[in-house]
């Protein structure tokens, strides 16, 4: 992953700043040469070897025709207003091309600040939007910790590293280029024989460079464990104060931070060795062209003048401070690859739920849903084997079964949160395949056994993915929900923020939310995964009432363990391993003195 590459995938949309930034960038280091080229006059007059020019010559890009026009102007000045004046005017152009220099460097870095800023949120944004778009048998094989990592440490990675180093990358190979074509111009013997040194400290930094990339990317993995080891300290902080576990946590934590430790020490030594190594290898090389470009000089026959020589020491040394910078940036930039491979493994991620062509719409369901000889594994897992159901409009059908056997599997292949390996899934005697995902999953309300909740308001918890719902809709679905006296009872009303997950609500509050929200979506198809099992009585009778509200007059699969909860479905179906090895009414199945009753009995017993 080279320059170039780097800065053909984060141009989009930049293009007109980069070229704007080249430009300037030129600029810059065509008037850098100038104000040093104004040194050859001034040190011609100080010598005494200033050779008197009568005439101008056309103007040409070349050193020669430079310094016989710049000595046609000194002579002028001179025999007009003396020595000391051509030696002020000289002086003058030579502020007036620092000046030109210094503001349009300036500019092409104003200019970047856009470009940097903008391909950071880019990337946030992309990061962001990947992760909400990944399919989320996905996540089943990612760490949590480390995916946090990436959207947020990696991405500053990129930012302080790459991003920070934009402008050097893009304005000192200009700079260098302008400088060494100037340096050919005054000494092509003098510039060859630099070149001969140039590759031996571009080898030298690029090994450097390798290994920093590769220790980058292990800091940048240790830094995702650690990330880790905190969310599951912060999502289990009750478990580890009951275990009296915190002693345990600490020197979990404790070994992942040395071992960070002990990487970013070797890292930071390496990336530190970038500006002495660059600084002796600058020293090296300034030595041996003073001591090759005095030997020229003491050749004669014209090889390269006293005045030209200092001159172009004086170029030479402006490319050692660009290129110094250069092979720091090097040193960055090989870091934010580093972040940036980590990132790619999201963003390359293949997304396995998509949509077909030209897929159809729907709003609302006319027949019913069918589970066609379906089957699904995790993997090697078989989980659904050969699965048939139909539903029913307007039919409630419970499932029921051990845990494993595949329950909360069946219910998210419906909304394709996975894709049947064999098999279909039919709605309205379609295969969803064929429907818009926004819209199937439009015709679906989600009410899970843990509440999911945001840390903002119990308004915006409630309206979440239903848009312009107005107030009175909102209170009036709290309201089915049971929920409106207790949300009135809090201290900002609907307004209330309700704290990260929910954490300032009870079970049964949460709960009662999630109902109250997907009443307000009002969808034709209602999952319900074991909505009540972790409410205490009574919120389990305020959740229970609720939920019969919701399901009034809808197409509901419900999920359950207590079975006294879903003994009035339209039809429970019971899966063991995999398959549906029972369905009926309770009535029915309870005659059949099969797995159902077997499960009755144990509960009953309970």
């Amino acid at each position: 992953m080279g320059l170039f590459y780097i800065i053909k995938r984060f141009a989009h949309g930049y293009w007109s700043k980069l070229i704007l930034n080249l430009t300037c960038n030129v600029l810059s280091a065509l008037f850098a040469v100038f104000s040093m080229a104004f040194i050859i006059p001034v040190m011609e007059i100080l010598f005494g070897i200033q050779q008197e020019v009568t005439s101008t010559v056309p103007w040409e890009l070349t050193l020669d025709c430079f310094k016989h026009n710049m000595s046609f102007f000194v002579t002028q000045v001179k025999a007009s207003q003396g020595l000391g004046a051509a030696l002020l005017y000289i002086g003058l152009f030579l502020i007036v091309a620092t000046l030109l220099k210094t503001g349009f460097a300036y500019l092409s870095s104003y200019v970047l600040v856009g470009v940097r800023n903008g391909v950071v949120r880019d990337l946030r944004k992309n990061l962001y939007n990947k992760i909400l778009h990944l399919p989320l048998g996905f996540y089943s094989d990612e760490h949590k910790g480390d995916i946090m990592s990436r959207a947020m440490s990696d991405v500053q990675e990129v930012e302080n590293s790459i991003m920070s180093t934009l402008n050097m990358l893009l304005k000192n190979p200009v700079i260098i280029i302008v400088l060494l074509v100037s340096l050919f111009l005054m000494s092509v013997r003098l510039t060859l024989f630099i070149f001969l040194m140039l590759p031996i400290g571009g080898i030298i930094i690029g090994r450097v460079g390798k290994s920093l990339k590769k220790k980058s990317t292990e800091g940048q993995e240790k830094m995702g464990e650690i990330v880790g080891v905190l969310e599951e300290t912060l999502g289990g902080l009750r478990v580890i104060k009951a275990f009296n576990a915190e002693d345990r946590m600490l020197a979990r934590f404790d070994q992942y931070l040395n071992s960070y430790r002990r990487t970013m020490n070797k890292l930071t030594r390496r990336r530190d060795l970038a500006h002495p190594m660059s600084e002796l290898l600058g020293t090296i090389i300034i030595v041996l062209v003073v001591w090759y470009g005095g030997s020229l000089i003491m050749q004669g026959n014209d090889v390269l003048e006293g005045a030209v020589f200092i001159a172009y020491i004086g170029i030479f040394y402006q490319i050692i401070v660009p290129a110094k910078e250069f092979s720091n940036a090097f040193y960055n930039v090989q870091r934010g690859i580093a972040a940036l491979e980590r990132i790619d493994r999201i963003m390359n991620a293949d997304i396995a739920i998509r949509e077909v062509e030209n897929a159809k719409h729907i709003s609302n369901v006319e027949k019913g849903i069918e589970y066609k000889n379906v089957s699904f594994a995790y993997d090697e897992r078989m989980v659904l084997n050969n699965v048939s159901l139909n539903i029913k409009k307007g039919q409630t059908v419970a499932l029921v079964g051990q845990s494993g056997s595949g329950k909360t599997t069946f219910v998210d292949l419906l909304p394709r949160f996975y894709d049947v390996n064999a098999g279909e899934i039919l709605v309205d005697g379609v295969n969803i395949k064929n429907y818009t995902l926004f819209d199937l999953r439009e015709l679906i309300g989600n009410v899970n056994q843990e509440a999911i909740l945001f840390n903002d308001t119990i308004y915006n918890n409630i309206t979440f993915g239903v848009e312009n719902a107005t107030q009175e809709q909102v209170e009036a679905a709290a309201r089915v929900a049971n929920a409106h006296e207790f949300i009135m009872s809090t201290e900002d009303g609907y307004q209330t923020i309700i704290g990260d997950r929910g954490s300032k609500l009870s079970g049964g509050q949460r709960q009662r939310l999630s109902i109250a929200r997907a009443i307000l979506k009002n969808p034709p198809i209602l999952i319900l995964d074991e909505a009540t099992s972790a409410l205490d009585t009574e919120s389990e009778r305020l959740v229970q009432d609720a939920l019969e509200h919701l399901m009034a007059n809808r197409t509901s699969i419900v999920i359950a363990h207590r079975l006294s909860t879903v003994r009035n479905a339209d039809l429970i179906c019971v899966l063991h391993e995999g398959c549906i090895i029972e369905q009926g009414t309770h009535d029915e199945l309870m005659a059949k003195n099969g797995q159902y009753r077997k499960l009755h009995d144990i509960q009953t017993f309970a």
